[in-house]
């Protein structure tokens, strides 16, 4: 027998390093996650802030940033480090990516040298956690027409709103708030998270993505000092910026997902007899077995491929975009047809693919829906902006 990544050789696209690398995350995972994702997922839960400590102790978060206690490894390797993240579930890696991606990089990249100091290492450790609030109830895919607002009062700020679908909102110790301020456009706000005023409860309910802590913000006068908003941006290209870093930890996850799929069901067919022998054995089977794992190959190649791009510092949204939209529904499709050569046992907590096909539903619609991507994509090619159309 022949593994998805023996077909196509896809180990040798990465170096020895970036091995090592995907075998230690691994490793751990298999050992700390995976015997309990089932049941977390099954109660709704995650010990976050317990994880968030152990990813830490591995150099996991914010590991592709520099300094600060980062590990400041490259992209590939963030990259891959997602793959193996999302094999286990998409609730693991959202979890590090708006640790890592989202709240880390904004303050990296934005942030003031005290911002960076007061914050940075202890996020990296997971002692600190962190979230991400740009969408609300009413903007998500527009987040030009957000609501919350800031407003200066003597030499404080003073920040007023609601955001929703914040991951790790609830058990956060820091958020970077993006907010309106009147004359002076979007502007980003490292805001403690037990400042008067801050509240965040999670939100019930959820059918999808729910082995991860997801909140809604509300910010009621919360009342910060002037050194609080991040002095290096101004504008949407902040946020979107930092979307597209987790976009791209989205395109590797997705890898992850078809590859966890597809080996899931391969050891099930090979061991299922219907019909005196093995439902892999049966020519419909196979035929799932064969597109799932050209689906693979291609989401594979491409997750690499931008991985290198943007270890060259050349990387574009756009290219990003293409990633996101096309892997992520790959991936969907994959673990719906993963599930099926499962029959019956594929409905149960048993088995990974159903959960994973659930988790995507999320990941297809948050860090852009996929007509988002689509219209940038789209854009890119025509020169023609239909948003909005």
């Amino acid at each position: 027998m022949t593994t998805p990544d023996e077909l196509l050789a896809l180990d040798t696209l990465i170096d020895d390093d970036e091995r090592d690398s995907a075998a230690t995350v691994r490793s751990f995972l298999d050992a700390e996650v995976r015997p309990h994702i089932a049941q977390w997922y099954l109660d709704g839960t995650l010990p976050a802030r317990d994880l968030a400590k152990q990813l830490g102790s591995l150099g996991l978060l914010g590991m592709h940033l520099h300094g600060y206690g980062c590990a400041g490894t490259t992209a590939t390797m963030y990259g891959i480090a997602c793959r193996e993240l999302e094999a286990v579930d998409a609730g693991i890696r959202s979890l590090v990516s708006v640790q890592g991606s989202l709240a880390m990089y904004a303050i990296h990249a934005f942030g003031s040298a005290e911002q960076k100091e007061v914050w940075l290492p202890s996020m990296a450790t997971g002692e600190a956690v962190g979230c991400f609030g740009l969408t609300e109830p009413d903007a998500g895919s527009d987040p030009g027409s957000m609501r919350t607002r800031a407003r200066r009062d003597g030499d404080d700020w003073v920040l007023d709103g609601t955001k929703m679908w914040i991951t790790n909102a609830p058990v956060a110790d820091v958020a970077v708030i993006w907010a309106v301020v009147e004359d002076d456009g979007v502007r980003g706000f490292v805001v403690p998270t037990s400042s008067q005023g801050f509240s965040a409860t999670e939100v019930p309910g959820k059918l999808s993505l729910r082995a991860s802590v997801t909140g809604e913000i509300v910010l009621d006068g919360v009342r910060l000092p002037s050194s609080a908003v991040l002095p290096e941006v101004r504008g949407l290209k902040g946020p979107l910026s930092c979307l597209s870093e987790a976009r791209f930890g989205i395109v590797w996850g997705a890898v992850g997902s078809i590859r966890d799929t597809l080996t899931v069901a391969l050891e099930y067919a090979g061991t299922r007899e219907q019909f005196g022998r093995p439902i892999a054995g049966f020519q419909l089977t196979q035929a799932k077995f064969a597109d799932a794992a050209a689906a693979y190959g291609k989401a594979a190649l491409l997750a690499v491929h931008l991985g290198r791009l943007k270890d060259a510092g050349t990387l574009t949204p756009q290219q990003v975009s293409v990633g996101k939209m096309d892997n992520v529904r790959a991936a969907i499709e994959v673990a719906r047809s993963m599930r099926t050569v499962l029959g019956g046992s594929g409905i149960t907590a048993d088995y990974s693919p159903l959960r994973h096909a659930a988790n995507l539903e999320t990941v297809l619609t948050y860090e852009g829906t996929q007509e988002v991507h689509q219209l940038i994509v789209g854009q890119a090619l025509t020169g023609l902006n239909a948003f909005g159309g």
